[in-house]
C-alpha cells in the first residue's frame, strides 16, 4: 500500500471585479467590426429600416429636403450655396453617426456569430435502432427523442440529455474553456449540447430538438440580434422622444410665419430658410439618445454575452435591472459548496495531539473534500504529517449509509469517525460511556449551524470534528450592497431551519427558505411577485424549471438539463450560480446608462436651443442680443455651429454607449443626484463651450 500523505486544500480564487473583462470580450473599436460596422452604416440609411427609429427618421427626412434643396440652388447658382452645402453633409453625417453606433453593437454580437458558425460542421452520428443495432447517418437527419452512441473523439451531433454512460466532455467551442466537463447520466450533469466534443469513454444520449432548432442555433441567432426585440423600458422612451420631437416639429414649423411678419413689419431682420429651420429642427429633437437608444440596449446584451451569459431577450437584461428579489442556492453559491473542518474539540482526559491523530487516521482514505479538509486541519495546526500505513496491516472502513461511520483498523486500534448517534451507539456497544461534555458540544455545533463528527477509539470517544460551511468571502459585502440597491435576498437551502439560520446570520443575507422543495420556490417566487416585486433565481435541474420559467430572471446552469435550459431566460455557460449578481449589476448598468444618455440628451437640447435662437434672430429683435452670450459671429455660423456640434456629439458618446456607465452599488436617490449632476449638468454646460469652439474655428477657415 503506497504511503498515504495528507493532501493540501486549494483555496478557491476570490470572485472577479465586477464587470471586469470577459472571456470572449473584444477591444471596443476592432478594426474588422469598425470596417463593418461603417458598411452597414451606409446600409442602414434605408427607410425601411431606420423608420423603427422615428427620431433619426425625421433626421433622415430632413437630410432628405436639404438634398432637393441644394440641387436647386446649384441649379439656380445661389449664393448660400457653400453654407447649404456643409449643412447638408452635416444632416447626413448625422444620421450616419447614428448609424455607425447601432452598427458598432451589432458589429460585435456578428463577430461572435460568425466564430460559433465556424463550428458548425455537418457530422455524423450513430443511431440506435430497435434491438441494439445502429446505423450512421448525418446529424441534419436526426430528429426528438432519437437515441445516439457517442465515443471517444466523437462529436455530438445534437442537444440532448444522456440516458446511459460517463464521459468526460469538451465545451470549448461554446463556452471558450478548454478544461474538459463530466456529462453522466441522471442527475443535474446530463445535459449535453450538439457541437461539443466527447473526450474519454462513452455516452448514450437522447436528442431533445430538431435540426435548425439546436442550442447552438439559438447562440448563433441571439448573439447576432437577429431576435432582439425592443424592452418595454426601451419601447416607452421610444414613445417620448418621439412626441418631443413632434413638438419641436411644430415649434420650428411656426417661426417661418413669425420671422416673416416680424421682417415684413419691422422692414429688417433675419428670415431663414428651409434648410436653417431643418437644421433647427435636428438640433433640437433629442438626436443623441435617438441615435444611441439601439446601441446601449444591443451593447447591454453583448456585455452579458462577455460574461458568458446567454441572454434569450434584452428583456431579460433589463428585467435584472429592475430585480427586487434575488434567491440563491446556498451550496455553491453564497458558501464554498464543500463543509470544511474548522476545529477540534477534545473529550475530558484527551490531549489535542491525541484527537487529532485519530481523526487523521481515520479520515487517511476518506477522498470527500470533508476528509480532506480533516487531513489538512491535523496536518496545519498539529504537523501530523502523512504516514506509512503499509507495514501495519491497516484495514480501512469505508463509510455507509448505514452505518454513518467510517475509519481504520490499525495496530489493534479500532478508531470510527461519524454522525454523533451512529458512534455513540457504536461505543455503548463496545462497553463504553458516551460523555455528556461530548454531547453538549454537538448540540452547539449544530445550532451554530455547523455539522458536528464524532471521533473515537475502541469504547473510548476521543472528541468532536467541527466541519462548517464556508461562507465565501466579501459575500456579506455584496449583499450589504444589494440591500442598499433595494434588493432583497433570500437563501434557498435543503439544510434545518437551525442550521440555515445561522449560515444565513454568517452570510448576511436578508432572509432564507430552510428544507425547500421545488414547490417551495414555486410558491415564494409567486408570492413575491403577487407583492409587486421581480424576482430572479438560478437552477440546474429538471425540478428547478417550474421555478425558472416562473422567476422574472431565470438563469440555468449550462451543465443542468435541458428542461432547465429551456424554462430559464439566460444560461450561463460557466455554470457558476454566483454570476447571479453580477447579471443583476449588468441589467443596472443598462438601465442607469439608458437613463445618464437620456438625460444628458433632452439637457444638451434645452442648452442647445438658448445658445443658438438669441443668434438667430437678434438681427430681427435686437434684445435677443442680450442673451447670445457667446457672442456667435451671425445666423449662420450659428446654426452650422450647432449641426456640427449636434453630430459630433454623438459619436463622442459611442463609447460610453458600448462600454455603458459606470455602474456603482447605490440607493436610487443618490443614483438620481448622480445623474443628475453630472449627466444633467454637464449636458447643459456641454453645448456651450462646444457651439462657441466650433463657431470660431469655422470663422478662422472662413466657412460661415
Amino acid at each position: 500500500m503506497p504511503t498515504l500523505v495528507a493532501p493540501e486544500i486549494e483555496t478557491p480564487a476570490a470572485d472577479a471585479q465586477f464587470l471586469a473583462k470577459g472571456k470572449r470580450a473584444r477591444k471596443l473599436f476592432d478594426a474588422a467590426i469598425v470596417r463593418r460596422a461603417l458598411t452597414d452604416s451606409f446600409v442602414k440609411l434605408n427607410p425601411a429600416t431606420l423608420y423603427k427609429n422615428p427620431v433619426m427618421f425625421v433626421v433622415e427626412v430632413g437630410a432628405a429636403v436639404t438634398t432637393i434643396l441644394l440641387i436647386r440652388d446649384a441649379v439656380q447658382k445661389t449664393s448660400g450655396f457653400g453654407f447649404d452645402l456643409q449643412i447638408w453633409l452635416w444632416l447626413w453625417f448625422t444620421v450616419l453617426f447614428a448609424n455607425f453606433a447601432e452598427a458598432m453593437a451589432e458589429g460585435r454580437g456578428k463577430a461572435q456569430a460568425d466564430n460559433l458558425r465556424k463550428t458548425k460542421t455537418e457530422s455524423m452520428a450513430r443511431r440506435l435502432l430497435s434491438g441494439g443495432a445502429t446505423e450512421t447517418v448525418p446529424a441534419s437527419m436526426l430528429r426528438k427523442n432519437d437515441i445516439v452512441l457517442c465515443n471517444a473523439g466523437e462529436t455530438i451531433p445534437g442537444d440532448g440529455d444522456v440516458v446511459e454512460g460517463i464521459a468526460s466532455v469538451d465545451e470549448s467551442v461554446i463556452t471558450g474553456e478548454s478544461a474538459p466537463v463530466i456529462r453522466e447520466s441522471g442527475g443535474d450533469r446530463s445535459g449535453v449540447t450538439g457541437g461539443t466534443k466527447v473526450l474519454s469513454d462513452w455516452v448514450k444520449i437522447k436528442i431533445v430538438s430538431n435540426p435548425g432548432e439546436t442550442f447552438l442555433d439559438r447562440m448563433i441567432a441571439l448573439v447576432e440580434g437577429a431576435q432582439r426585440q425592443k424592452t418595454p423600458n426601451e419601447i416607452a422612451l421610444n414613445i417620448m422622444i418621439a412626441g418631443l420631437t413632434l413638438i419641436f416639429l411644430l415649434a420650428v414649423v411656426t417661426l417661418a410665419p413669425f420671422a416673416s411678419y416680424s421682417v415684413t413689419s419691422v422692414g429688417s431682420g433675419y428670415m431663414p430658410s428651409i434648410i436653417v429651420l431643418v437644421s433647427l429642427l435636428v438640433c433640437l429633437i433629442p438626436t443623441t439618445i435617438g441615435g444611441l437608444l439601439s446601441a446601449i440596449g444591443i451593447a447591454g446584451m453583448d456585455r452579458v454575452m462577455q460574461h458568458n451569459v446567454l441572454a434569450m431577450s434584452g428583456k431579460a437584461v433589463e428585467a435584472a435591472g429592475d430585480v427586487n428579489t434575488l434567491l440563491l442556492d446556498k451550496t455553491g453559491t453564497i458558501t464554498l459548496g464543500n463543509r470544511e473542518a474548522v476545529e477540534f474539540i477534545c473529550a475530558e482526559g484527551v490531549s489535542e495531539a491525541e484527537l487529532a491523530d485519530g481523526a487523521q487516521l481515520s479520515s487517511l482514505a476518506d477522498e470527500t473534500p470533508e476528509g480532506r479538509s480533516i487531513v489538512v486541519l491535523a496536518k496545519q495546526k498539529y504537523g501530523l504529517r502523512g504516514r506509512e500505513v503499509a507495514d501495519h496491516e491497516a484495514t480501512f472502513i469505508p463509510f455507509s449509509a448505514q452505518t454513518r461511520m467510517s475509519g481504520v483498523d490499525l495496530d489493534g486500534r479500532r478508531i470510527r469517525k461519524g454522525a454523533t448517534d451512529s458512534v455513540r451507539q457504536y461505543v455503548e456497544h463496545q462497553g463504553g460511556r458516551f460523555p455528556s461534555q461530548v454531547l453538549e458540544a454537538t448540540e452547539k455545533i449544530s445550532r451554530s449551524g455547523g455539522t458536528p463528527l464524532v471521533v473515537s477509539e475502541d469504547s473510548r470517544v476521543l472528541g468532536v470534528i467541527h466541519l462548517k460551511d464556508i461562507v465565501k468571502g466579501g459575500m456579506k459585502e455584496r449583499f450589504a450592497q444589494m440591500r442598499v440597491m433595494g434588493i432583497r435576498t433570500v437563501m434557498i437551502t435543503g439544510d434545518n431551519p437551525l442550521t440555515a439560520a445561522a449560515i444565513a446570520a454568517e452570510a448576511g443575507v436578508d432572509d432564507f427558505l430552510a428544507q425547500a422543495t421545488p414547490k417551495d420556490k414555486l410558491d415564494l417566487i409567486k408570492k413575491e411577485q403577487s407583492s409587486g416585486r421581480l424576482v430572479a433565481m438560478t437552477g440546474d435541474g429538471t425540478n428547478d424549471a417550474p421555478a425558472l420559467a416562473q422567476a422574472d430572471v431565470g438563469v440555468a446552469m449550462n451543465t443542468g438539463t435541458m428542461a432547465a435550459k429551456e424554462a430559464g431566460n439566460m444560461v450561463d455557460l460557466d455554470s457558476n450560480p454566483t454570476k447571479l449578481i453580477e447579471i443583476v449589476a449588468i441589467g443596472k448598468q443598462l438601465l442607469i446608462t439608458r437613463g445618464s444618455l437620456t438625460t444628458f440628451s433632452i439637457a444638451n437640447d434645452v442648452a442647445k436651443y438658448f445658445a443658438i435662437i438669441p443668434a438667430m434672430f437678434q438681427l430681427t429683435y435686437p434684445a435677443l442680443g442680450r442673451l447670445n452670450i457667446m457672442h456667435l459671429h451671425s445666423p449662420q455660423s450659428a446654426i452650422l455651429a450647432a449641426v456640427i456640434f449636434n453630430a459630433l456629439i454623438i459619436i463622442a458618446l459611442v463609447p460610453l454607449a458600448l462600454r455603458g456607465v459606470r455602474y456603482r452599488p447605490l440607493s436610487a436617490g443618490a443614483l438620481l443626484r448622480r445623474n443628475l449632476l453630472i449627466y444633467g449638468l454637464g449636458g447643459i454646460v456641454a453645448p456651450f463651450p462646444g457651439i462657441w469652439a466650433i463657431d470660431r474655428l469655422l470663422g478662422l477657415a472662413g466657412l460661415a
